[in-house]
């Protein structure tokens, strides 16, 4: 039934039009991280850097949980968030470097950097590779846990 399931998700991931699809598998990375970050810097907000793919369903529930879910708001207010797609593990893996993002363990994997683009939290063990799992309530309370820890008030 789960693998039934994951192929499912990553069905409809693939047929999903491109306007419905979380990850735009034509941006330009490192210059959304830029203006996201120059955008950030006007009032200080941290910026979420979610590096996933289109066909990763635990991607696209993380996607549908930071839209819509219970902590779409805390989202919403409290940070800049960039997609950046990671295509089959063959695309911005330099970027994922950059902030210390080991995709190996994983994807979504996130990092959160403040607006002067330090890094205040990397997802280092694949925390957020289950996002299904988790559920929206889990990745609330996912996100309420790191945001009392790492990113200062």
């Amino acid at each position: 039934m789960k693998i039934l399931s994951i192929l499912l998700l990553t069905i409809l991931a693939l047929a999903a039009p491109a306007a419905d699809k979380p990850y735009n598998e034509e941006a330009d990375a490192k210059l959304e991280i830029k203006q996201a970050l120059a955008q950030a810097g006007t009032n200080q907000t941290p910026v979420i850097l979610v590096f996933g793919a289109n066909w990763c369903g635990d991607c696209v529930m993380l996607n549908s949980a930071m839209k819509s879910g219970a902590s779409a708001p805390l989202f919403a207010k409290d940070f800049k968030i960039v997609k950046v797609d990671v295509g089959h593990f063959d695309k911005n893996e330099d970027v994922a470097k950059t902030y210390g993002v080991p995709l190996k363990k994983g994807i979504p994997a996130v990092a959160i950097v403040s607006a002067k683009n330090e890094v205040l939290y990397v997802t280092k063990d694949g925390e957020l590779a289950s996002a299904r799992k988790l559920g929206e309530t889990g990745v609330y309370e996912f996100f309420k846990r790191v945001l009392a820890t790492s990113v200062p008030k």
